[in-house]
């Protein structure tokens, strides 16, 4: 039975400011568990159905994981999904490092994604597409998110990120002789007949307004998804995973 201290710890996890002050996050659910306690996360405590715990004990193990026992109905109340019988894994944050795209490496570039949803879908998309490495302005949702960790899959424990100014980063990226940046915009090159580089960046911007123009002054080329239909706009995780895709596809001609 979980103590009214460690119920109380778990949900104050739900809020971002007690995220960053206890350095610790929010993993819940069968298969998002399990993939946190095979990756190289520190998990500092478990709470578990004995069924779940008795499956997994190899995990647990690995890392010397305290495990508290707990029902489906605790595991409920302390976390954020409707419904959840089998774990939560209360997780050390990483160090915010610094990133940059290696040479003939695609690094996505995140300017003011404020959907946790769409942050968590693009973690997918990303680990899909074989891309490790993602750069999040201030202002993009907060990673650690349940929403955004839940909509992930498992994906963020392959995905490395980067929160702080995009721009200085992209700046001191561009002085590189083989810079490349690719920018999402409305008037821009037909994704289809693109002709991508080997690496660079690929920046994605608001759901509702884009890249900012600060940021857009680093692109080296706009690129757009071209519309057959009468849509008025693409969910920034479906554009993010066409455009990925058609990058894909033209390194592997």
């Amino acid at each position: 039975m979980l103590s009214k201290n460690q119920l109380k710890y778990v949900q104050s996890l739900h809020q971002k400011k007690f995220r960053q002050q206890h350095g610790a996050f929010l993993v819940e659910g069968a298969k998002s568990v399990q993939e946190v306690l095979a990756a190289d996360f520190t998990v500092e405590l478990l709470l578990a159905t004995e069924a779940f715990h008795k499956e997994n004990s190899r995990l647990t193990d690995r890392q010397r994981t305290p495990v508290e026992i707990a029902t489906v109905a605790e595991l409920e109340r302390a976390g954020t999904l409707e419904s959840n019988n089998a774990a939560i894994a209360v997780v050390r944050t990483k160090e915010n490092r610094p990133l940059v795209a290696e040479p003939g490496e695609i690094v996505l570039v995140l300017d003011d994604i404020r959907d946790p949803g769409n942050l968590g879908t693009i973690l997918r998309i990303a680990d899909w597409y074989g891309v490790r490495k993602i750069l999040c302005s201030d202002t993009t949702a907060d990673v650690y998110n349940p929403k955004v960790i839940s909509a992930s899959k498992g994906s963020f424990t392959r995905v490395a990120w980067w929160y702080g100014d995009i721009q200085p980063v992209l700046e001191a990226a561009a002085g590189q002789a083989d810079f490349a940046a690719y920018g999402a915009f409305l008037d821009g090159e037909d994704v289809h007949r693109l002709s991508f580089g080997r690496g660079g960046y690929l920046i994605m911007g608001n759901e509702s307004n884009g890249i900012r123009p600060d940021v857009g002054r680093f692109v080296t080329k706009r690129v757009t998804i071209p519309r057959f239909g009468d849509a008025e706009s693409l969910n920034v995780g479906i554009a993010t995973a066409v455009l990925l895709d058609n990058w894909r596809r033209v390194l592997k001609q």
